[in-house]
């Protein structure tokens, strides 16, 4: 009898002393968790998640991603969006479905304000935030070098938004000239002009190449004895200005070959009217204009001027913290550093550049966190491609050590492209797409969605209720 006596009070014992070690291990977990310094992160693109991914489950910091839109979206296919290529959602993921079990928060929002004396964000939403760290990723935005009246008639595209709009006009443009008796306005509608030499310019060239080749007369038989006239105008010497001269050529042959008229050490001034001028002195008459000549980045009230260099960037030092700031950071095309030897002029605004910095800043932020010296940002060049059409492509690989054509440069861009998106969901999807637009020459992608006017009728709609006095529920 003493002997189970015994044996229940050590095991009552035991059971209190477990229940205070899982007390003090709570209360423990609670002062680790309040000590934790919160970390905010503007923009989802290649240079905030990156930074995030490295972030997942860590030990030290709690983080919150703040992006307009609830989804990441894979910049460089965009064009292939705009052209009906690709579906949105084959270079798109939500946020919260890549956050999933990671420990990082997110919120979508604009910041409309920053207080960097009180460390506190204002969002589009109505709330604020509260941060101990900030990283500005918000990229960059197109840059009409304040031509205004290009701005509200061009075409271009930097977000998922601007491509759709872009394919609903493309589409339109086309079944006007379908119907279209006049001549003249049918030359006009079947006339297009790209602005800008660069990768996007190129490739959204290509595309509006084969969609000439093989998609204007089967989808438009109307159409099949016209011809869709297409022209891309670049300002400096070269296509693909900052690759090889084996790339400038093979981009400017196969873009001949393929009928795109090239004009080269030519900008485009100005568009009204249906008509293209340009600095050569030529006006070109067509109803579509495709602005693709450079971009600037973001910028956001609160921070200082003097922190800014040309294009809007922030200026950072190697360990990307803003001049002028201790707990403020950019990556990405956002900020510029002007510390790396080899790139005296600041990094380019690419992809590979965003990603490496948003790596680097977090494991220099997990560095710091566990005492130890940061490392300092050094890019590393893997390369420049760009595809022309559906069976060429250019590649520099290896700070242009190496360089591909034809063949082993289409199926270099399209592995790199492919591996580079997001997750397997992105991948299946886009190369599905691609086989069956490489194999067929058709793809069933070339689709008008009008979400606008359905928003823009049910605004109507509630204006004329408000006027009468009802209810709106």
């Amino acid at each position: 009898m003493n002997q189970m006596t015994n044996k229940k009070k050590v095991f009552v014992t035991e059971a209190i002393i477990e229940n205070i070690n899982k007390h003090s291990y709570s209360k423990e977990m609670g002062k680790s968790k309040a000590n934790r310094k919160h970390i905010v992160v503007i923009g989802g693109g290649f240079a905030g998640l990156n930074f995030a991914r490295q972030l997942f489950k860590n030990k030290f910091y709690d983080v919150t991603l703040v992006d307009k839109n609830n989804y990441n979206y894979f910049t460089p296919l965009l064009y292939q969006v705009a052209t009906g290529f690709l579906e949105p959602s084959a270079i798109s993921y939500p946020f919260r479905k890549l956050f999933k079990n990671k420990e990082i928060a997110f919120r979508m929002a604009s910041v409309l304000r920053i207080d960097t004396d009180e460390n506190l964000l204002y969002l589009s939403d109505g709330g604020e935030l509260n941060y101990d760290l900030l990283v500005f990723a918000a990229g960059s935005k197109t840059n009409f070098f304040g031509n205004e009246v290009i701005q509200q008639n061009a075409f271009y595209i930097k977000t998922i938004d601007d491509a759709l709009a872009m394919r609903n006009g493309l589409i339109e443009t086309m079944e006007k000239a379908s119907v279209e008796q006049d001549p003249f306005n049918r030359k006009k509608l079947l006339t297009m002009v790209i602005a800008g030499g660069g990768p996007t310019g190129v490739e959204l060239a290509g595309m509006l190449a084969e969609f000439k080749l093989c998609l204007l007369g089967m989808d438009y038989p109307e159409l099949k004895n016209d011809i869709l006239q297409a022209y891309l105008i670049e300002g400096s010497p070269n296509l693909l200005a900052p690759m090889s001269d084996s790339s400038h050529k093979e981009a400017y042959r196969e873009l001949e070959r393929l009928g795109i008229e090239v004009k080269l050490n030519t900008q485009v001034t100005h568009y009204s009217n249906d008509q293209v001028y340009l600095s050569s002195g030529h006006i070109i008459e067509a109803k579509t204009l495709i602005w693709a000549v450079g971009v600037t980045a973001n910028t956001f009230e609160g921070i200082a001027k003097s922190s800014l260099a040309k294009g809007g960037r922030m200026v950072t030092d190697q360990y990307s913290r803003v001049k002028g700031y201790d707990n403020v950071y950019a990556i990405g095309d956002i900020g510029i550093q002007y510390d790396d030897r080899n790139y005296p002029n600041g990094h380019p605004q690419l992809a590979q550049p965003a990603i490496q910095q948003g790596k680097r800043l977090a494991k220099n932020l997990l560095l710091q966190a566990g005492k130890r010296n940061m490392k300092p940002f050094k890019y590393f060049d893997r390369g420049d491609m760009a595809i022309i059409g559906r069976r060429w492509a250019v590649a520099d690989l290896f700070k242009h050590r190496l360089h591909l054509g034809g063949l082993l440069g289409l199926l270099s861009w399209l592995f790199i492209h492919l591996i580079s998106l997001v997750n397997y969901n992105n991948k299946i999807k886009t190369l599905y797409n691609w086989l069956v637009a490489y194999l067929t020459h058709d793809q069933v992608l070339r689709m008008v969605f009008r979400s606008q006017n359905r928003e823009t009728k049910v605004d109507k709609q509630r204006k004329i209720i408000q006027k009468k006095g009802d209810t709106i529920v």
